[in-house]
């Protein structure tokens, strides 16, 4: 029973924890070459550039 309640305790307090980190410190722009940019697709296109509106925004990236 004190190994249930032991584990049951540490399953509580380990879900408190959360990820440390920041969107600036792990992601970066996305400049893809001219060449590359022609073989994207628009969902691609559209998603790189949601990714570096989030970076300008948040990390006040360059555009």
């Amino acid at each position: 029973m004190v190994k249930v309640i032991a584990l049951a305790a540490f399953c509580i307090l380990s879900a408190c924890a959360s990820p440390q980190g920041s969107f600036c410190l792990v992601s970066a722009p996305m400049r893809p070459s001219p060449a590359a940019l022609a073989a994207m697709t628009d969902r691609e296109v559209s998603a790189m550039l949601s990714h570096n509106e989030k970076g300008a925004k948040l990390c006040g990236w360059k555009a």
